[in-house]
């Protein structure tokens, strides 16, 4: 397996195993949708989702066409609507001929007025963040400023050589168990009093709106050119709510 695919598949089969996560697929027993190309008859990749009484639902999208050198997987495990608990995200990619990823808790209330919720969701994350922004053979990718303001500012996002690219599973897996302990835990008396002037289901779902926007992350465009504008529309949308969207 690749390096992007085994990083990936690796954080979703821990997803899956510790969140009891049960897996909805296609027709066909199979994955949940198969991803074709307008590059030709062959799929490309497959939308996989899973759903847990602890989280809303786990998406996994791998896109894997190697006559562009493209291998791109990545996994969103979202919490209910009325949660506090961050959303987490790991994507994983070779592409170009280049290595990277993209690795967040994405906060569920206004960062900058929330202090005691910042100590609770993300500060515990705060050794890893620095371990991923100064390991050798890392380098930041170029996101715009105003993507930035719909992730959290312990959001990483690195270019990487093979080598340090192989170093990742430790400060991924940092995040990954401090997330899975949010989740498996009461949220602390100070973080609801500290968060109640928020509406989290509203909030969210304009946060998620721009999140996986067109407009926002150009990341969309690319993929209507590979995946067709339906298919592309219908991954945006399947990331937008916690909705299970045909």
């Amino acid at each position: 397996m690749s390096l992007p695919g085994g990083l990936c598949n690796r954080t979703v089969d821990t997803l899956v195993d510790r969140l009891g996560a049960k897996e909805v697929t296609g027709p066909d027993g199979g994955p949940f949708q198969v991803l074709g190309s307008v590059m030709g008859p062959d799929p490309v990749g497959s939308v996989r989702i899973w759903t847990s009484e602890k989280v809303a639902k786990i998406v996994y999208i791998g896109v894997v066409v190697p006559q562009i050198g493209l291998d791109s997987h990545m996994v969103f495990a979202f919490g209910h609507e009325d949660s506090p608990i961050p959303h987490f995200t790991l994507d994983s990619v070779a592409a170009g001929g280049h290595l990277a990823f993209h690795l967040d808790l994405i906060q569920r209330v206004d960062a900058g007025i929330h202090m005691v919720y910042n100590d609770w969701a993300h500060t515990p994350i705060s050794a890893a963040f620095e371990e991923l922004n100064t390991l050798e053979g890392l380098s930041k990718a170029q996101l715009e400023p105003r993507q930035l303001t719909v992730m959290s500012s312990w959001m990483v996002a690195n270019r990487a050589n093979p080598e340090a690219f192989e170093k990742l599973d430790g400060p991924v897996n940092a995040y990954l168990e401090h997330w899975l302990s949010l989740v498996d835990s009461e949220v602390p008396a100070a973080v609801l009093a500290d968060i109640e002037d928020t509406n989290l289901a509203v909030r969210d779902a304009k946060n998620r709106a721009l999140l996986f926007s067109a407009d926002v992350d150009k990341v969309w465009a690319q993929m209507t050119r590979l995946l067709g504008e339906e298919t592309s529309e219908k991954l945006r949308l399947q990331l937008a709510s916690n909705q299970i969207s045909a």
